[in-house]
Parts: structure tokens; sequence; C-alpha cells
């Protein structure tokens, strides 16, 4: 499957290593790195995931209260978010394909 990563989301997760590395250094670079692990699994396995209300999958991190939104589209998988738990809940609605 082919990978699609929107500037918006890309942004989210330079927001959160940056935060991440402030907070205690080596930790933005463990973000990056389950980040990376989690999208690597999604694009192996991208219906593995419960498909939700709205045609989107979710995948949580397991270290950090993050999760990874994502559609299938054709032969490409787009990442919507990478977005807090537990911060403003789906603020990522309209990016839906």
């Amino acid at each position: 499957m082919r990978l699609r990563i929107p500037s918006a989301v890309q942004s989210e997760v330079r927001e959160a290593a940056e935060y991440y590395e402030a907070e205690r250094p080596g930790l933005g670079d463990a973000f990056w790195r389950e980040v990376d692990s989690r999208v690597r699994w999604i694009q192996a396995n991208p219906e593995v995931a419960r498909l939700r209300p709205g045609d989107y999958r979710r995948v949580n991190l397991s270290v950090f209260p993050f999760y990874i939104a994502y559609a299938i589209r054709s032969e490409t998988v787009v990442l919507l978010a990478v977005a807090h738990a537990a911060r403003k809940p789906e603020y990522w609605a309209d990016r839906r394909p």
C-alpha cells in the first residue's frame, strides 16, 4: 500500500515531538520512533483496525497518549491525524476524504 501523509499531519507529529523533547531530551525521538513504527504497521496491515463511523480507522500508540487516524482510499493509506487521545476529540474530522 502507498502512504500519503498530508502536511497538517506532518506538523502535528513535529509539534508533539518538539513538546516531548523540551520536556525531556530523547523523549521526542522516542515519540518519532513510535509513530514511525505504528505507521509501518498500518501500511502493512491497513484493514486490521476496526472501521469506525465516518469511514476511518484508528490505531493507538502504546507509550504516548496519541492515536493515528487513517482512511484507505484505493491502494493508498491516507493519514488523517496523529492526535492526542484526550484533547480536542476529532478536531480533524473535516480531513476525512
